[in-house]
């Protein structure tokens, strides 16, 4: 790249700083949990039309989507989950066309009393952003959006096409992201500012969900003897699920990316719920667990382990034998993503464009690493044939209390990104 324009285009990245964390926090206050994504979404569209962008906006269709490749299944329909593109079309389309995606959606906020100020307040202390979504990903989102608002700052645009997309879904499912592929969107990459420390993401789990369903016999307290308790049923069930656990933890189960990984897979027990009456044996349990598995792992197959070792506890449970659980698989079935498997040539530009801002930004080279979480990346890997770069900026408390995002860690990525768009795509004068 022409070391003038590089210069510029961090200089203007700089100029517009002050406005997109005004943006951020703007963004951030509103509280997108699932289900309640429309007003930020509303927004967004809003920010892309003003800029002069196409915009799309739509409400995911089920049917559509639901024998496509990378589908999870869900309980009910939505009635609220609506994808937001915006569209730059090239004038002169002589560079290689992008994809920037980001997730809107947010995971839930928990007990406010936990937090030490709302969570959907956002506010800026010490050189961070606090509010929940505001490192996983709105900082991404917006990092994405400004780095285009950089070259729009100096007249330029990028000299191919560019979909800028605000999906919702990315926290359960991911169908939002699936939704993008099945309404036509496609590029030569795409990029993902997930908040991973302003590293390269090599490797990433897929994740898959479900629900256990125990019954029992409803007696008095007083005959607990007499009756089955679905709540303590469960006990034996959740021990299986992590043996199950131990087992593809061990060495000889792991992909490549994560040999010398301590304990990559993990099960969580999620949700828990049973019974009606404190002096009543409970006749029902419900809990929800999340379990990973490794880039490569056929799901069917995970799936059919899952059930084995449930259906084993449970044969050897004196009330379950009897009355065998039933598995509900629903949000995530995600298959892992190994940007690190993808030789292409198409994949080896996209990195060394990206290795090349990084380098330019922050004067050392792009690390690397294999995470132990999903992203949405996997939707353009694996379906798309599309090299996926997850590359985002550092936060903490993801999902936890006091979520909060490096502000010069966002002016960073900003930068980088304005860089690899100019790079990859090229520019034109608008």
């Amino acid at each position: 790249m022409d070391q003038d324009l590089q210069t510029r285009l961090l200089s203007a990245v700089d100029d517009l700083f002050e406005s997109e964390v005004a943006f951020l926090s703007e963004l951030t206050a509103h509280p997108s949990t699932r289900g309640n994504e429309q007003s930020a979404q509303d927004f967004m569209a809003g920010a892309l039309a003003e800029r002069g962008l196409e915009v799309d906006r739509w409400q995911i269709e089920l049917d559509k989507i639901r024998d496509l490749p990378g589908f999870s299944p869900v309980i009910g329909e939505y009635e609220d989950a609506v994808n937001v593109v915006g569209s730059h079309r090239s004038t002169t389309r002589k560079g290689r066309s992008l994809i920037l995606n980001g997730h809107i959606d947010v995971v839930p906020a928990g007990p406010l009393d936990m937090w030490d100020s709302p969570p959907f307040a956002p506010h800026v202390d010490d050189g961070w952003l606090y509010g929940r979504g505001a490192g996983d990903m709105k900082a991404g989102l917006v990092s994405n959006l400004f780095a285009l608002d950089a070259l729009r700052h100096l007249n330029l645009a990028p000299a191919a096409d560019v979909f800028y997309q605000s999906v919702v879904e990315e926290e359960c499912t991911g169908n939002g992201a699936l939704a993008c592929l099945e309404r036509g969107y496609r590029a030569e990459a795409a990029l993902i500012p997930e908040p991973f420390e302003e590293k390269l993401v090599s490797a990433q789990l897929g994740v898959i969900w479900a629900q256990v369903h125990l019954k029992g016999l409803p007696t008095h307290v007083a005959y607990a003897g007499s009756g089955a308790n679905a709540i303590e049923a469960a006990i034996p069930l959740i021990a299986a699920l992590h043996t199950l656990e131990e087992r593809w933890n061990a060495p000889g189960c792991r992909h490549g990316d994560y040999a010398h990984a301590h304990h990559p897979i993990n099960l969580n027990i999620g949700k828990i719920e049973g019974g009606d009456w404190a002096s009543s044996v409970p006749a029902w349990c419900v809990f929800d667990m999340r379990i990973a598995i490794y880039p490569g792992q056929d799901i069917d197959a995970a799936k059919a382990q899952i059930e084995e070792v449930l259906m084993a506890a449970a044969r050897e449970n004196a009330f379950l034998k009897n009355s065998l659980p039933e598995i509900v698989w629903h949000g995530f079935l995600a298959e892992g993503y190994a940007l690190s498997d993808d030789t292409s040539a198409t994949a080896k530009a996209a990195i060394g464009a990206l290795d090349a801002a990084h380098l330019a930004v922050n004067d050392r080279a792009l690390d690397r690493m294999a995470i132990t979480a999903t992203t949405d990346a996997r939707f353009f890997g694996l379906y798309a044939d599309t090299p996926a770069l997850v590359y985002g900026p550092r936060a903490e408390a993801i999902h936890g209390f006091n979520e909060r995002v490096e502000l010069e860690s966002l002016r960073r990525i900003t930068q980088s990104t304005a860089l690899f768009i100019a790079n990859w795509c090229g520019t034109e004068t608008i």
